[in-house]
């Protein structure tokens, strides 16, 4: 019997799970390989190197490098299958994965164009197949995962191996993990022991790396300008200045980012964030806090400082008022401060960009009496790098809990839009323009509703569903029928639990009798649709294509007789002015030897629209097209804030607003998605769904609010003390003239007409008159949807 290793665990101890701290074997490493991506790894004589295929049918190839730099598969027990052709493409695509190989490759000076490689996995692997290979002599190892540009009309995204290598001879550190390779060249690299404190400079344009070695220490950090030191005043990070002039708790990747001084001058500001979460209101530990818990004598992070800072002449304080980068502090409904454990996972980081030269110190906390370092102190690493190195902002994204994390990307699209704003924000793992320079919120509105608007909707999840059960999956896991769908067709449905709460909302594609395209809003319900399929048994492959495909939505009354230039469509397939609602074809730009997309007939607006499908690649010259045909006719860029308004005002819903995991269909309004008397089959969350309809408690309304006040999102609904719903969302309607909002109310009190008020403080003192009004407010009939302009 074939029995795989395995290698992972969530940490559990009396009781207490913790999926983002996964337990690996003593002496095993981890080494995610993006699809299309690579990794160069030292092994050593008796290692253990182990591949997973997470997702199915991506092809592994290895080349094994022997140290006299001769390429030998024999060495790990295999036989060679001729040149590493997938390995050369993937070096040759310019990933940043692909360059650090090639670097390692060329300081070794192996020739990869001689190599002999060895190819397993993807013949018709299934998620969780495993190939094993033991090394008999020292050498380095390639490993890729190949893999090229998709078609857009296809469904062969190359997807991520896991590579695992249990080492014969391990040495690890306390906790179990050593720190992670240096982001460049560092200049200092310095490890911070629990209860130490240690000081470092740093010259202006210099960067500063911090970084939790085994995952949830606290690291108090502080910086000083030198110059004013050298004028014989301290001027340092002070927090309240900080969350003032930033509007944040805690500064974040992006235009607020800056740490600044009493004087408001800026000292640092923060590139990247892998955690997120941090303290900007508390002290560094003191002797004092220590002493009031009965540990009087308790080494202290404040007594630290003091004692490391004098060399600069500092002057000590009882407490020192510092940036608590991973202390996981919290304000309740009391405004009480509590703290838990951090939220940083093993290798998380801050990086952060000195604006001037500074004297900087950190600690790696040592308090062991609560929450603060998860009763365990650990090491912290500080280290710095060059002014010239170049680092992107980016903040920490995962696709679960347990996943490993990954920093903001920019889309294929991103480009285009930085032409025209700096003002982006992180949204699911990659960057979307906010706002744009030359019009704002309200004039990219305008032009969505009266003319035309491009936004950028890459980041929604795509997932390619193949195989002979494709379609028995998708009916049991969707609550649209999908046996009804025809290809070439798309339908908007939801997903659900089993108690009928809403795991997301998306539309899914047919491209074929077994083959589908799931596009929904986060990864958590492609990796439902992944388990689902394991569970059942089924004989069908969920790989995620996010990375494969890219999207602009081109939405707005114009959006048809701007595409219809661009676009060319083959003699069988619907023209741009023939493609029905909710439906979508393969399409190119100019003519038949074009650049390939997929159009799909939806939209996020209310108004008429498409959304245009591509290759990252490619992204840049579909853009340029269509925006070549579209700014004569007055086609504008929109950005995050002027899509919220459009999106409330014609009654979409949107995750963490709208819905949750707590939310029905029915009660997000979008009860049409679930056609229980036409759908017969059985499907997840079907006999909760039938109980929650027959028996509704809540239900999706439209609010219109007397008087100029927006409501905030949560704000409670109220008829006289009573609360008896909350607003989710709510805006200042440009075309209607009014202040409305969705809420989620009691079916007592759903009617249209019902008098109601919007409670704000503390839900009593202040009240906002308000009714409720026939949802969605904009177009209910969808004739702007439907094309019908009169």
């Amino acid at each position: 019997m074939n029995i795989k290793p395995v290698f992972e665990t969530p940490y559990e101890r009396a009781g207490i799970v913790t999926p983002g701290l996964p337990i690996l074997p003593h002496g095993t490493e981890r080494h995610p390989i993006p699809g299309g991506g690579s990794r160069a790894l030292p092994v050593y004589r008796g290692d253990e190197i182990s591949v997973l295929d997470r997702e199915g049918l991506q092809v592994c190839e290895l080349v094994f490098f022997t140290p006299d730099g001769k390429s030998d598969p024999g060495r790990l027990g295999a036989r060679g299958a001729g040149r590493p052709d997938g390995i050369i493409s993937v070096l040759a695509g310019g990933a940043p994965s692909g360059a650090r190989v090639a670097a390692a490759l060329d300081k070794a000076g192996f020739r990869l164009g001689e190599a002999q490689a060895i190819r397993t996995l993807g013949d018709g692997s299934r998620p969780g197949d495993m190939t094993h290979f033991v090394a008999e002599c020292d050498g380095l190892l390639i490993a890729a995962a190949p893999g090229g540009p998709m078609h857009p009309g296809e469904q062969s995204p190359p997807t991520e191996l896991i590579l695992y290598l249990r080492r014969a001879d391990p040495a690890m550190a306390k906790g179990g993990h050593t720190p992670p390779d240096p982001l460049a060249d560092p200049i200092a690299d310095i490890n911070i022991q629990p209860g130490q404190a240690i000081s470092y400079q740093v010259k202006k344009g210099e960067f500063i790396q911090i970084l939790d070695v085994q995952g949830r220490e606290c690291s108090d950090f502080q910086a000083f300008s030198t110059r004013a030191l050298d004028k014989g005043r301290e001027r340092e990070i002070d927090p309240t200045t900080t969350r003032a002039l930033m509007g944040t708790l805690y500064p974040q990747p992006g235009i607020f980012s800056k740490y600044w001084t009493v004087d408001h001058e800026p000292l640092v500001e923060i590139v990247q964030d892998t955690c997120g979460r941090h303290d900007t209101f508390g002290l560094a530990c003191t002797a004092r806090y220590y002493e009031e818990l009965g540990y009087p004598g308790h080494v202290n992070c404040s007594d630290n400082m003091n004692a490391d800072l004098q060399q600069y002449g500092i002057t000590p304080r009882g407490g020192w008022p510092a940036i608590n980068f991973f202390f996981n502090t919290m304000l309740d409904e009391t405004n009480a401060i509590g703290m838990d454990d951090p939220w940083s996972r093993p290798g998380d980081y801050v990086l952060l960009r000195a604006l001037t030269d500074l004297v900087c110190i950190s600690t790696a906390c040592p308090c062991d009496v609560d929450p603060a370092n998860g009763w365990n102190p650990t090491d912290i690493q500080v280290r710095t790098y060059g002014a010239t190195e170049e680092f992107d902002r980016a903040m920490g994204y995962r696709k679960s809990a347990e996943a490993p994390v990954e920093l903001t990307k920019k889309t294929g699209f991103h480009d285009c839009f930085a032409k025209m704003t700096r003002d982006f924000t992180e949204y699911n793992g990659y960057w979307l323009p906010n706002s744009f320079t030359d019009h704002g919120p309200i004039a990219e509105y305008w032009a969505c509703r009266e003319k035309a608007a491009i936004m950028d909707l890459s980041p929604l999840r795509k997932y390619e569903v193949t195989g002979p059960d494709a379609e028995e999956l998708m009916q049991y896991c969707v609550t649209r029928n999908v046996k009804k769908l025809a290809v070439g067709q798309l339908t908007y449905t939801a997903i659900c639990y089993e108690h009928g709460g809403m795991i997301d909302d998306g539309t899914l594609f047919r491209l074929g009798e077994s083959n589908f395209r799931w596009i929904g809003g986060n990864d958590t319900s492609g990796l439902w649709l992944r388990e689902q399929a394991q569970k059942l048994g089924l004989n069908v492959w969920v790989r995620n294509s996010t990375d494969q495909l890219h999207n602009v939505a081109v939405q707005g009354p114009l959006s048809r007789d701007i595409l219809k230039e661009v676009l060319w469509t083959a003699p069988a397939s619907p023209t741009v002015e023939e493609l029905g609602m909710f439906r979508f074809t393969v399409a190119r730009l100019g003519d038949f030897d074009g650049t390939a997309v997929v159009l799909g007939r939806a939209g996020y607006s209310g108004e008429l629209g498409y959304e245009v499908f591509c290759h990252p690649k490619d992204a840049p010259e579909v853009f340029d097209a269509i925006w070549a045909a579209g700014e004569p006719k007055g086609m504008v860029p929109l950005g995050l804030a002027a899509l919220d308004m459009v999106r409330i005002e014609a009654g979409l819903i949107f995750a963490g607003s709208e819905f949750n995991d707590q939310t029905d269909p029915f009660e997000a309004g979008i009860g049409f998605t679930v056609p229980l008397k036409s759908k017969e089959d059985d499907f997840i969350g079907r006999k909760a769904l039938e109980e929650r309809k027959a028996h509704p408690h809540r239900k999706m309304v439209g609010l219109e609010i007397d008087g100029g006040l927006v409501p905030g999102a949560g704000d409670c609904v109220r008829i006289g003390k009573a609360q008896v719903g909350e607003v989710t969302s709510a805006m200042k309607s440009p075309i209607l003239g009014k202040t409305i909002a969705l809420a989620r109310v009691d079916v007592t009190h759903a009617e249209p007409g019902t008098e109601i008020e919007v409670g704000q403080l503390d839900g009593l003192q202040k009240r906002l008159r308000a009714h409720v009004v026939p949802y969605p407010h904009f177009d209910p009939t969808k004739e702007r949807v439907k094309g019908n302009y009169t």
